[in-house]
C-alpha cells in the first residue's frame, strides 16, 4: 500500500469517522497503516480545526456548517449510492427533461442516466455534466456564476436564477441529512436555497439520501421528506415517518 500524504490521510480519517461514527486512534491507525502516534497527531490537529471531537479515547466528527470534502464523501457508501442510482434510472424514461442537483449520490445517478437517450438536463454540478458526457443525444445546460471549488458546483444566486428558467419532468437532488422525525436538513442556507430552486422547477421531485444521512441533526432545516414525490434511500425510516409519507402520497423506495 502506498503511503498517504498528510492531506489525503486526514481526508481519509474524516471519511472513516463519517462512515463509522466513532473510532479509536488504534482502529484508525490499523485502517490507514500508520502508527498510533501519527493518528493522535492528526486527531489533535483536526480537533483544533473543529472538525473532530476526541472523548474517552475515541474520535468522532463534530457538527459542522459545511459537509466534508467531495472525494472523501465519494468513497462512502459507494454500493448503496449505486443501488440508489439504479432505482432512480428506472424512474426516468428516454427523452425526459431532468434537473440534477449536487453531491456524490446525484453524480452516481447521472452516471446511470447516461444510458438514457435524448435527455434534456439542467444542472449546477460539473461532476454531473462529466458523468453525462457519453449520453446519446443529451442536451445539457449548466448554471453559471462562481464555482464552489471544493465540490465543483454552483449554489449561489446565479444558480437559483438558472433553475427558474426551466420546467422539467423530474428533479433529482440530495440533502445534508434527515432528522429522526423526517425533517430535511442541510449544512447552510445556501444549500437549502439551491434545493428549493431545483425542486420548484419540476413536475416530480426525487430526493436521494444514503443511510448515512439518516438521523443527522444539522444546523438548517427546510421541509420534510413527505414534501417530495419520491424518496430513494438505503435507510430504514421510522414508522411514523413512513406513515406521514404514505398519507402525503410520497413514495419511498428503499434499496
Amino acid at each position: 500500500m502506498r503511503r498517504l500524504d498528510l492531506t489525503e490521510r486526514r481526508d481519509r480519517i474524516i471519511a472513516l469517522l463519517a462512515e463509522n461514527k466513532e473510532l479509536s486512534a488504534a482502529e484508525l491507525a490499523e485502517c490507514l497503516s500508520v502508527s498510533v502516534q501519527t493518528i493522535r497527531t492528526d486527531l489533535r490537529d483536526l480537533d483544533e480545526a473543529f472538525l473532530v471531537q476526541r472523548r474517552n479515547g475515541a474520535a468522532r466528527l463534530r457538527q459542522q456548517s459545511e459537509n466534508i470534502g467531495y472525494l472523501p464523501r465519494e468513497s462512502l457508501s459507494r454500493q448503496e449510492k449505486q443501488r440508489i442510482a439504479l432505482a432512480v434510472k428506472n424512474l426516468i424514461p428516454d427523452g425526459a427533461r431532468v434537473a440534477l442537483g449536487t453531491g456524490t449520490t446525484v453524480e452516481q445517478c447521472a452516471r446511470l442516466l447516461a444510458s438514457r437517450k435524448n435527455l434534456f438536463v439542467a444542472t449546477n454540478s460539473i461532476h454531473a455534466v462529466c458523468a453525462l458526457q457519453s449520453a446519446l443525444g443529451a442536451v445539457v445546460e449548466i448554471a453559471g456564476g462562481a464555482v464552489r471549488m471544493r465540490d465543483l458546483d454552483m449554489i449561489g444566486v446565479a444558480s437559483l436564477e438558472f433553475f427558474s428558467k426551466y420546467r422539467v419532468d423530474y428533479a433529482i437532488f440530495s440533502c445534508g441529512g434527515v432528522s429522526s422525525s423526517g425533517a430535511v436538513m442541510d449544512y447552510n442556507s445556501d444549500e437549502i436555497a439551491a434545493r428549493k430552486a431545483i425542486a420548484s422547477c419540476a413536475r416530480r421531485t426525487i430526493l436521494v439520501a444514503d443511510a448515512g444521512k439518516n438521523g443527522l441533526d444539522l444546523a438548517c432545516q427546510h421541509g420534510h421528506l413527505w414534501d417530495y414525490d419520491v424518496i430513494v434511500t438505503g435507510a430504514e425510516l421510522a414508522e411514523s415517518v413512513q406513515r406521514s409519507c404514505n398519507q402525503q402520497d410520497c413514495q419511498i423506495i428503499q434499496v
